[in-house]
């Protein structure tokens, strides 16, 4: 989906949202994700509630410290810091729960002699956090008119608390939070979370 001028004025772009194992390496813009990353949901971002969209915030907490014989603020610290990503995600297979519940297993029972195929997944989660790469894909950018851009997020853990709830007015869907985590030997400390970058290149999702 080629964008257009003003390029850099850009409302609800194609976005895929993709996961791999922690660490997964980072592809080019000038090719698609490769089999390591697993798109989430079945039909990416036919999947994704317009209503709630795709949320990246970066929220802080700021200490200022004031002087006594000042009323504004001379110096501030930061004392923490936060990269999420958010989305609602309609769709019920199992695989897309699994992202939900700490990745655990999708398990596929044959059919047999007077018993039905069936699949299941176990909803406990357990003490340990399982941790992905996640990869968001953008068919367009502020930069030209064919340029794409991606978001890169090498350790991240999903942090929501998704709840199901079933209505005959609106699709059973899944919110979940990825809650990205220092990757202390990033190259620069500014990549710590991840990144973002833009570039002129033909890809798709």
């Amino acid at each position: 989906m080629p964008n257009t001028l003003p390029y850099e004025v850009i409302a609800a772009a194609p976005i895929a949202l993709y996961t791999a194992d922690a660490d997964t390496a980072k592809p080019s813009l000038d090719i698609d994700p490769p089999i390591a990353w697993t798109k989430l949901g079945l039909s990416g971002d036919l999947n994704y509630d317009d209503g709630a969209g795709v949320e990246i915030s970066s929220p802080q907490n700021i200490n200022p410290w004031r002087a006594l014989g000042d009323s504004g603020s001379r110096k501030v610290f930061r004392q923490d810091e936060d990269l999420k990503v958010k989305v609602k995600v309609v769709d019920l297979t199992l695989e897309t729960l699994s992202v939900a519940l700490n990745g655990n297993a999708v398990t596929t029972v044959a059919p047999g002699v007077g018993t039905v195929g069936y699949k299941w997944i176990g909803y406990s989660r357990g003490l340990s956090v399982n941790t992905k790469a996640v990869l968001i894909r953008l068919l367009v950018s502020p930069y030209g008119a064919d340029w794409i851009g991606q978001y890169y997020f090498p350790r991240c853990a999903q942090s929501g608390s998704p709840t199901h709830l079933y209505k005959k007015t609106e699709p059973v869907g899944l919110e979940l939070e990825f809650m990205a985590l220092v990757k202390s030997d990033a190259d620069t400390p500014a990549e710590y979370f991840g990144r973002l970058e833009f570039g002129d290149a033909d890809a798709t999702t």
